[in-house]
């Protein structure tokens, strides 16, 4: 841990003091500030959001800001008031959260940073030491999507599966929590807590690996468990935790063994809380294998994958749950983040659950009972028609099939984590849409953590039954802002981007949107019309949310900026790959921004020496032990994670030097060591640069 204290960063205050009482003075008004943060205070800055006290602005997470100094008239005068260096080179997923002019902002690595919001300056940063080179053990990237406050400490969920509080004022440790049920898997945590009531609550990731997923409450004071609901069954052999898994069970087929491979439903990313109601909604995660046809042969729903499932907030006891992907077999989560709103409907004012999961479809499902109340399409889909009376999909048969199939939307989802925001005075949310072509074909047979050549990622672990474009794809990838009316279920507007897997949205009572785009850029949108009003570079690919909030009378907007995610670990769309930062805007803001590095690449390699005989197996390894970081070599252009077509020769020809025990570990590079051998590496080097040698323009 690194705490850094903020006199002996020159914070700036209204009188002459010296270091110590400097330090003090900060000291004691972050101790103060923080410490009346709990849900009363979260509940009553809903009503003015003046600060942003928790993930997405309040407890309904609709990340609409009552906040209008900034609005359309204005917005075109919104200036850098200052910058601030992650230090990191990886994926940015977090929403800053602010309380009195602190700011609190997680990197990758799940490294917290208090940063002052007057001045962009640094009171501490705390490293959680995760092993860097145990990297590969989650899916999509070694980020972190944010942290939660509550009475005076800083809860972060570290990529290795330890929960942990900080002291808000100083970035100490208070306490640390092992989350996870056991280190066999590859449990990871990437999502943002949720504090409320005391509690502060946190699930895992790790549906690919075998997995079983699960969510669980945490005293804030003591980091005591207060209770855990696991989302899929166990195996049926051992007793049941609760009613709601032995129900679960009864839509399982134990023939698949599901528990082996742990059954998936990760709750990786959403989790919303209803005071009023007091319940606790939970979006979970896709199946463990993908492929339904393995891990429950006969069929069935598999509860509760895909599903949102309400809980009790005081016990954790299961209230209510409603599928969205019954049966799931394409990695459709509904785990993407969720906003409750009250809404009319047929002239009735309705509690709602809005939601917009990967599979495609819009859904509004009422939030005390859990009833289905619509769904439509927000995206053109291949899997079903739609919905009937009983929120059921109309699944169209080939979808399931044994052929390859072009999935659409793919499995990175028509929207993924990038939260959406919904503005109460337009009544449209507004969603950052998306399709990355992806053709799926069921593995006929498949065993259990096997590393083999030609399945992606296997040699690390991974297990999801499926083999990726044995046939080509032939639906085009798109990137889009869509303005939704929930009401009528409509596009309202739309703004098409350059490039999937932009940034999330926030909106404003201004009659703004802002969203940061993976063509380095963040924008603002005329709420009602999807107007561009303004923009600024980012310097690299925006992938998070913004927030805004107010100090002594000013409006602020912060992004922080940094490339990423799973399809940002290998693809980019930018020529500039910036360290992840902070951006802070106000009206008037002059500061400049800081100098944008373009990325470096070394040109298409050459030289290295191969046997052409070794390139076709030597592909079937890269498959299974590189390319889900580094993509196709020579082809991809390489995003947070270089691309190893456009690398120096010297670095292939010497590849085991870097495979087995190499100097990459501390930047999240596996050390292959009893996983590949040295003949593996000599048929890898082959792929790589026979795959340059074939993509590489022929002269005249």
């Amino acid at each position: 841990m690194k705490v850094v204290l903020a006199a002996l960063l020159g914070l700036s205050l209204p009188f002459n003091a010296s270091a110590q009482s400097v330090t003090n003075a900060t000291l004691d008004r972050i101790k103060a500030s923080t410490s009346a943060v709990d849900s009363n205070f979260i509940k009553a800055n809903a009503t003015i959001s003046k600060d942003w006290p928790t993930i997405g602005l309040d407890y309904a997470e609709t990340r609409f800001s009552k906040l209008d100094q900034i609005n359309t008239d204005n917005v075109k005068n919104l200036g850098l008031v200052w910058s601030y260096n992650l230090e990191s080179s990886r994926g940015i997923e977090a929403t800053p959260v602010v309380v009195d002019g602190i700011m609190y902002q997680s990197a990758s690595w799940s490294v917290v940073h208090a940063i002052d919001a007057r001045t962009g300056k640094k009171l501490w940063s705390f490293d959680p030491g995760v092993d860097r080179s145990k990297g590969y053990r989650g899916c999509c990237d070694v980020v972190n999507r944010g942290v939660a406050i509550y009475k005076g400490k800083v809860f972060v969920g570290a990529y290795d599966g330890r929960l942990i509080a900080l002291d808000a004022a100083t970035g100490a440790k208070v306490w640390e929590k092992d989350t996870l049920i056991d280190h066999e898997h590859s449990y990871t945590i990437t999502g943002a807590p949720r504090a409320f009531n005391g509690k502060v609550v946190i699930g895992q990731s790790g549906a690919e690996y075998g997995a079983r997923g699960y969510v669980t409450a945490y005293d804030t004071e003591t980091g005591n468990q207060l209770w855990r609901w696991f989302t899929v069954p166990g195996d049926p052999s051992k007793p049941f935790e609760d009613a709601s898994m032995e129900a679960a069970a009864k839509t399982w087929d134990p023939a698949g063994k599901y528990w082996l491979n742990g059954g998936g439903g990760t709750p990786w990313d959403t989790i919303t809380f209803d005071p009023d109601l007091n319940m606790v909604y939970v979006g979970t995660g896709n199946g463990g294998p993908w492929n339904r046809k393995i891990r429950s042969p006969s069929g069935g729903d598999n509860l509760y994958l895909a599903s949102l499932v309400a809980l009790n907030a005081d016990t954790g006891q299961y209230i209510w749950h409603y599928q969205e992907t019954p049966g799931d077999n394409w990695d459709y989560t509904s785990t993407q983040p969720m906003i409750l709103a009250d809404i009319v409907i047929d002239g009735v004012l309705r509690k709602v659950i809005l939601h917009a999961p990967k599979n495609g479809f819009f859904f509004v499902v009422d939030r005390t009972n859990g009833k289905f109340i619509s769904a439509k399409n927000f995206v053109d889909v291949n899997w079903a028609t739609g919905y009937d009376a009983n929120g059921r999909p109309i699944e169209l048969p080939a979808a399931r099939g044994d052929d390859p199939y072009d999935s659409i939307p793919g499995p990175d989802g028509a929207h993924n984590w990038h939260p959406m925001s919904f503005n109460p005075q337009t009544g449209l949310v507004y969603i950052p849409a998306q399709h990355l072509p992806l053709s799926l074909t069921p593995e006929k047979s498949f065993t259990q953590n096997a590393a083999t050549p030609g399945k992606l990622g296997s040699i690390l672990g991974g297990n999801v039954g499926v083999v990726f474009n044995s046939t080509p794809p032939k639906s085009s990838a798109f990137g889009r802002l869509l303005a939704w009316d929930p009401v009528h279920q409509r596009e309202v507007w739309r703004v098409e981007h350059v490039s999937p897997w932009n940034g999330g949205t926030l909106t404003t009572a201004g009659n703004l949107v802002f969203q940061g785009t993976a063509d380095g850029r963040f924008v603002a949108y005329d709420a009602a019309t999807g107007t561009k009003l303004w923009e600024t570079p980012t310097g690299t690919g925006v992938v998070a949310a913004a927030a805004t909030y107010m100090i002594d009378n000013t409006q602020y907007v912060s992004i922080a900026v940094g490339w990423g995610g799973v399809f940002g670990i290998a693809h980019r769309v930018t020529e500039y790959q910036n360290p992840g930062t902070v951006y802070t805007f106000a009206l008037g803001g002059k500061a400049k921004l800081p100098e944008f590095v373009k990325y470096q690449t070394e040109g298409l390699l050459q030289g290295v020496k191969y046997d052409p005989k070794d390139v076709k197996e030597g592909g079937d390894i890269y498959v299974a032990a590189c390319a889900g970081c580094h993509g196709v070599p020579g082809v991809d252009r390489g995003g947070n994670i270089r691309n190893l077509g456009h690398v120096r020769a010297e670095e292939i020809a010497n590849l085991k030097d870097i495979v087995f025990h190499g100097p990459f570990r501390d930047k999240g590079m596996p050390d292959f060591t009893g996983k590949l051998t040295e003949a593996d590496v000599v048929k890898i080097q082959a792929f790589i640069q026979g795959t340059a040698d074939t993509v590489r323009p022929k002269r005249n």
